[in-house]
């Protein structure tokens, strides 16, 4: 879809290439692409470098493999590792909510839980007809706390509730129905559907895409940080200290049905 030029960095999991004015950010840890919190680091450092570029006009997100990206991985939910994770993990938003570049997600196949936020978050996101949407963590016990955050002004409060509440995945066209992706292409269409909204970005001015950006950001009384800090609290001091958060998640990764407590 774009091309590598010398100034790409690489490590196991995260791909950064530069094409023009086009950054490519890739998932390499098929087939599901979970995010360990190597991973996770690895995406925070690829978008720092992103951000000292000032000639990048377009940050594109896309992956490898069948699946956009499963999620953020369950063992790195629990005791001392809930901490870390969730600093890193919320470490990668703060940096793409801060990019003044447009972002463009290209989503081939499953987005869940923390994929479907990172696709989500982007300024468009392009699906595949075989991609599918969901945020599953109330099923193993927890909440996704950027879906609270950023949801609501994609999809609406209610759409948000229900979303959330149920852990539902949506097939790509009733994501686009809701909001939540921007353009749903065939499969074999993806390559070349996302190539020509990056080129239509790449036709404009950065100094304008990066001030459009910043306007509907300050006329909407941008408050993403403030409110994100507030729900980490919640997550970890009120969330994760319940006896059903935990049962969720060490259910989840034994492979059998949680039994709740209600508390």
């Amino acid at each position: 879809m774009l091309g590598r030029d010398e100034s790409a960095v690489e490590d196991h999991v995260i791909r950064l290439t530069f094409d023009g004015s086009v950054a490519r950010v890739t998932l390499a840890r098929p087939p599901l692409n979970i995010l360990t919190l190597d991973a996770v680091e690895g995406l925070d450092a690829a978008l720092e470098e992103v951000s000292r570029r000032s000639d990048v006009k377009v940050l594109l997100l896309a992956a490898e493999g069948r699946a956009f990206c499963a999620g953020v991985a369950v063992e790195d939910h629990l005791g001392d590792r809930a901490r870390p994770m969730l600093a890193a993990f919320h470490r990668v938003f703060r940096a793409l909510h801060a990019l003044e570049c447009a972002t463009v997600a290209a989503v081939q196949g499953p987005a869940l839980g923390g994929g479907a936020e990172l696709a989500a978050f982007c300024d468009l996101v392009i699906a595949s007809e075989s991609a599918t949407f969901g945020q599953p963590e109330i099923k193993v016990g927890v909440f996704p706390p950027i879906a609270a955050v950023h949801y609501p002004a994609r999809i609406g409060v209610a759409r948000t509730i229900q979303l959330l509440l149920s852990g539902e995945t949506l097939p790509a066209r009733a994501a686009e129905r809701i909001g939540l992706v921007d353009r749903v292409v065939p499969a074999g269409d993806l390559e070349t559907a996302v190539s020509a909204a990056v080129a239509a970005l790449t036709d404009k001015s950065a100094a304008i895409l990066r001030l459009t950006k910043q306007a509907v950001r300050q006329a909407q009384g941008d408050r993403f940080d403030a409110a994100l800090s507030e729900l980490e609290e919640m997550y970890l001091w009120r969330l994760m200290q319940t006896e059903d958060a935990e049962e969720g998640l060490r259910a989840f990764l034994e492979k059998r049905s949680p039994v709740w407590k209600d508390r």
